[in-house]
């Protein structure tokens, strides 16, 4: 039992650096991420996102792309390259946000599968 004035010193091995202009806690070298940590934030937000440009899209609040990317203040280039997640297959897309498998594509290569088969989507995207 410890007595009230006793000092409990807790130390972990992390390294701070700066990614994208933001802090980053990494985790040390030999440290295994468990499966329930295996989704990407960012290509969740980025499907997130892209789903509601696309809704928006669809209830004809912009009539084109240049409309949304001025609205939304960002590059049309962007908008259109992120609007294409919108319309990955749906067993992919389940897959991405509800399963618990990892990518093994970038979010900016996964931007450029909409134009491929559902089938191919998939075995891109996991190497099923």
């Amino acid at each position: 039992m410890t007595k009230p004035n006793d000092t409990i010193r807790v130390l972990i091995p992390l390294t701070v650096r700066k990614k994208n202009g933001r802090p980053k806690i990494l985790p040390p070298a030999d440290y295994r991420p468990s499966e329930d940590q295996a989704q990407d934030p960012h290509i969740l937000r980025a499907i997130g996102r892209a789903w509601g440009w696309r809704r928006r899209m669809d209830a004809g609040e912009f009539a084109t792309i240049q409309e949304l990317a001025e609205a939304v203040g960002l590059a049309e280039r962007h908008v259109s390259r992120q609007l294409r997640l919108a319309y990955l297959s749906p067993e992919l897309l389940k897959r991405l946000t509800c399963g618990r498998e990892a990518s093994v594509v970038s979010l900016y290569d996964l931007c450029f599968l909409a134009g491929e088969t559902w089938q191919e989507q998939a075995e891109r995207v996991f190497r099923a």
